[in-house]
Protein backbone atom coordinates (compact mmCIF):
# COMPACT_ATOMS: atom_id res chain seq x y z
CA UNK A 1 0.00 0.00 0.00
CA UNK A 2 1.56 3.74 -0.80
CA UNK A 3 2.99 5.29 1.82
CA UNK A 4 2.44 8.24 3.93
CA UNK A 5 4.61 11.18 4.61
CA UNK A 6 6.81 9.90 7.51
CA UNK A 7 7.74 6.66 5.71
CA UNK A 8 4.84 4.48 7.57
CA UNK A 9 2.42 2.45 5.96
CA UNK A 10 -1.48 3.42 4.93
CA UNK A 11 -3.61 1.86 6.74
CA UNK A 12 -7.31 1.65 6.44
CA UNK A 13 -9.68 1.37 9.77
CA UNK A 14 -12.91 -0.41 9.38
CA UNK A 15 -16.03 -0.09 11.47
CA UNK A 16 -16.91 -2.62 14.03
CA UNK A 17 -19.44 -5.11 12.79
CA UNK A 18 -22.33 -4.10 15.65
CA UNK A 19 -21.36 -0.30 14.48
CA UNK A 20 -22.16 -1.57 10.66
CA UNK A 21 -25.52 -3.18 11.89
CA UNK A 22 -26.53 -0.15 13.64
CA UNK A 23 -26.45 1.80 9.89
CA UNK A 24 -29.67 -0.93 9.04
CA UNK A 25 -28.15 -0.31 5.30
CA UNK A 26 -27.21 -3.11 3.03
CA UNK A 27 -25.65 -0.57 0.60
CA UNK A 28 -23.00 0.49 2.66
CA UNK A 29 -22.66 -3.26 4.47
CA UNK A 30 -22.09 -4.22 0.86
CA UNK A 31 -19.52 -0.54 -0.01
CA UNK A 32 -17.59 -1.97 3.09
CA UNK A 33 -17.28 -5.47 2.19
CA UNK A 34 -16.27 -4.38 -1.27
CA UNK A 35 -13.15 -2.17 0.13
CA UNK A 36 -12.03 -5.73 2.96
CA UNK A 37 -12.33 -7.46 -0.42
CA UNK A 38 -10.03 -4.51 -2.43
CA UNK A 39 -7.62 -4.66 0.66
CA UNK A 40 -7.40 -8.52 0.86
CA UNK A 41 -6.94 -8.64 -2.52
CA UNK A 42 -4.09 -6.62 -2.54
CA UNK A 43 -2.37 -8.22 -0.04
CA UNK A 44 -2.98 -11.58 -2.04
CA UNK A 45 -5.41 -13.19 0.87
CA UNK A 46 -7.25 -16.29 -0.41
CA UNK A 47 -9.66 -16.38 2.50
CA UNK A 48 -10.26 -14.18 5.06
CA UNK A 49 -11.67 -15.72 8.45
CA UNK A 50 -14.91 -13.68 8.93
CA UNK A 51 -17.64 -12.13 9.24
CA UNK A 52 -18.42 -13.67 12.42
CA UNK A 53 -22.82 -13.51 13.09
CA UNK A 54 -23.63 -14.45 16.21
CA UNK A 55 -26.51 -13.23 18.48
CA UNK A 56 -26.04 -10.57 20.61
CA UNK A 57 -27.49 -12.82 23.39
CA UNK A 58 -25.82 -10.82 26.53
CA UNK A 59 -24.62 -7.51 26.28
CA UNK A 60 -21.37 -8.20 28.21
CA UNK A 61 -19.69 -11.29 25.65
CA UNK A 62 -16.61 -10.43 25.04
CA UNK A 63 -16.64 -10.57 21.27
CA UNK A 64 -19.92 -8.75 20.24
CA UNK A 65 -18.01 -6.35 18.66
CA UNK A 66 -17.66 -8.71 16.33
CA UNK A 67 -21.20 -9.69 15.78
CA UNK A 68 -24.17 -7.32 14.02
CA UNK A 69 -27.34 -7.44 16.65
CA UNK A 70 -28.95 -9.29 19.10
CA UNK A 71 -31.69 -9.37 15.78
CA UNK A 72 -31.05 -12.13 13.79
CA UNK A 73 -32.62 -10.46 10.19
CA UNK A 74 -30.43 -7.63 10.48
CA UNK A 75 -27.16 -10.10 11.02
CA UNK A 76 -28.14 -12.04 7.86
CA UNK A 77 -28.83 -9.37 5.64
CA UNK A 78 -25.83 -7.26 6.90
CA UNK A 79 -23.39 -10.52 6.62
CA UNK A 80 -24.93 -11.19 2.98
CA UNK A 81 -24.02 -7.70 1.68
CA UNK A 82 -20.63 -7.67 3.25
CA UNK A 83 -20.13 -11.41 1.73
CA UNK A 84 -21.19 -10.31 -1.66
CA UNK A 85 -18.89 -7.12 -1.74
CA UNK A 86 -15.80 -9.04 -0.38
CA UNK A 87 -16.21 -12.14 -2.56
CA UNK A 88 -16.03 -9.44 -5.90
CA UNK A 89 -12.20 -9.59 -5.62
CA UNK A 90 -12.19 -13.48 -5.81
CA UNK A 91 -11.46 -13.45 -1.95
CA UNK A 92 -13.57 -16.04 0.36
CA UNK A 93 -15.53 -15.04 3.34
CA UNK A 94 -16.11 -17.72 6.00
CA UNK A 95 -18.99 -17.23 8.30
CA UNK A 96 -18.87 -18.18 11.78
CA UNK A 97 -19.21 -19.69 14.17
CA UNK A 98 -21.63 -22.23 13.39
CA UNK A 99 -24.25 -22.52 15.77
CA UNK A 100 -24.85 -20.71 18.86
CA UNK A 101 -21.52 -19.43 19.62
CA UNK A 102 -23.41 -16.61 21.71
CA UNK A 103 -20.60 -16.32 24.67
CA UNK A 104 -16.91 -16.18 25.36
CA UNK A 105 -16.62 -17.79 28.58
CA UNK A 106 -15.99 -21.58 28.27
CA UNK A 107 -17.57 -21.41 24.78
CA UNK A 108 -14.50 -24.30 24.06
CA UNK A 109 -16.96 -26.70 25.96
CA UNK A 110 -20.47 -24.88 26.80
CA UNK A 111 -23.50 -26.33 26.26
CA UNK A 112 -26.64 -24.12 24.74
CA UNK A 113 -30.19 -26.31 25.54
CA UNK A 114 -32.92 -24.29 22.86
CA UNK A 115 -35.68 -25.69 21.62
CA UNK A 116 -36.02 -26.25 17.83
CA UNK A 117 -37.90 -23.48 17.24
CA UNK A 118 -35.44 -20.75 18.88
CA UNK A 119 -32.60 -22.38 17.17
CA UNK A 120 -34.39 -21.95 13.55
CA UNK A 121 -35.74 -18.42 14.52
CA UNK A 122 -32.98 -16.90 16.24
CA UNK A 123 -29.54 -18.57 16.19
CA UNK A 124 -29.50 -20.28 12.71
CA UNK A 125 -31.42 -17.62 10.42
CA UNK A 126 -28.96 -15.14 10.06
CA UNK A 127 -27.08 -17.91 8.61
CA UNK A 128 -29.70 -19.01 5.94
CA UNK A 129 -30.19 -15.81 5.34
CA UNK A 130 -26.58 -15.31 4.33
CA UNK A 131 -26.09 -18.06 3.33
CA UNK A 132 -29.51 -18.08 0.35
CA UNK A 133 -28.63 -14.94 -0.54
CA UNK A 134 -24.99 -14.17 -1.22
CA UNK A 135 -23.18 -18.05 -0.86
CA UNK A 136 -19.91 -17.68 1.20
CA UNK A 137 -17.27 -19.29 0.41
CA UNK A 138 -16.94 -21.16 3.77
CA UNK A 139 -18.53 -22.06 7.08
CA UNK A 140 -17.04 -22.51 10.20
CA UNK A 141 -18.54 -24.65 12.34
CA UNK A 142 -18.66 -23.80 16.73
CA UNK A 143 -16.83 -25.56 19.66
CA UNK A 144 -19.58 -25.20 21.63
CA UNK A 145 -22.61 -28.08 21.83
CA UNK A 146 -26.35 -27.82 21.20
CA UNK A 147 -28.62 -29.73 23.05
CA UNK A 148 -25.58 -31.81 24.10
CA UNK A 149 -23.88 -32.68 20.61
CA UNK A 150 -20.72 -30.65 19.54
CA UNK A 151 -21.42 -28.45 16.71
CA UNK A 152 -18.68 -29.47 14.95
CA UNK A 153 -20.27 -33.08 15.19
CA UNK A 154 -23.59 -32.68 14.06
CA UNK A 155 -24.89 -33.85 10.94
CA UNK A 156 -28.41 -32.22 11.10
CA UNK A 157 -26.99 -28.94 11.23
CA UNK A 158 -23.44 -29.20 8.67
CA UNK A 159 -25.23 -31.40 6.14
CA UNK A 160 -28.99 -31.84 6.45
CA UNK A 161 -29.76 -27.95 6.52
CA UNK A 162 -27.21 -26.06 5.42
CA UNK A 163 -25.74 -28.15 2.22
CA UNK A 164 -29.34 -30.12 1.52
CA UNK A 165 -32.17 -27.54 3.19
CA UNK A 166 -29.81 -23.91 2.70
CA UNK A 167 -28.37 -25.54 -0.87
CA UNK A 168 -24.68 -24.38 0.67
CA UNK A 169 -21.95 -25.24 -2.24
CA UNK A 170 -18.98 -23.84 -0.56
CA UNK A 171 -16.57 -25.82 2.19
CA UNK A 172 -17.27 -25.92 6.02
CA UNK A 173 -14.42 -26.04 8.73
CA UNK A 174 -14.01 -26.53 12.31
CA UNK A 175 -12.72 -23.80 14.72
CA UNK A 176 -9.40 -24.24 15.45
CA UNK A 177 -8.68 -27.42 17.21
CA UNK A 178 -12.66 -27.86 17.58
CA UNK A 179 -12.61 -31.23 16.05
CA UNK A 180 -9.32 -33.16 17.11
CA UNK A 181 -10.99 -34.89 19.93
CA UNK A 182 -13.06 -36.45 17.25
CA UNK A 183 -11.70 -35.93 14.01
CA UNK A 184 -14.10 -39.22 12.43
CA UNK A 185 -17.45 -37.74 13.74
CA UNK A 186 -16.52 -33.96 12.47
CA UNK A 187 -15.82 -34.86 9.03
CA UNK A 188 -18.70 -37.39 8.56
CA UNK A 189 -21.32 -34.66 10.07
CA UNK A 190 -19.62 -32.13 6.72
CA UNK A 191 -16.71 -30.39 7.95
CA UNK A 192 -14.24 -30.29 4.82
CA UNK A 193 -11.52 -29.66 7.20
CA UNK A 194 -10.26 -29.64 10.57
CA UNK A 195 -8.01 -27.02 12.14
CA UNK A 196 -5.30 -27.77 13.62
CA UNK A 197 -4.38 -26.79 17.12
CA UNK A 198 -5.23 -27.95 21.20
CA UNK A 199 -6.17 -25.54 24.62
CA UNK A 200 -3.37 -23.49 24.24
CA UNK A 201 -4.57 -21.90 20.42
CA UNK A 202 -7.97 -21.62 21.87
Amino acid sequence: PAGIPGGKPHQLAFPTATITGCTFSQELAEQLGDALGSEAEERKVDVWLAPPMNIHRNPLAGRNYEYYSEDPLLTGYCAAAITRGVQKHGVGVTIKHFAGNNQEDLRTNSNDIVSQRALREIYLRGFEIAVRTAQPYSVMTSYNDINGMPSANNYDLTTAILRDEWGFKGFAMTDWGGGISQPALSICAGNDMIQPGGPDVV
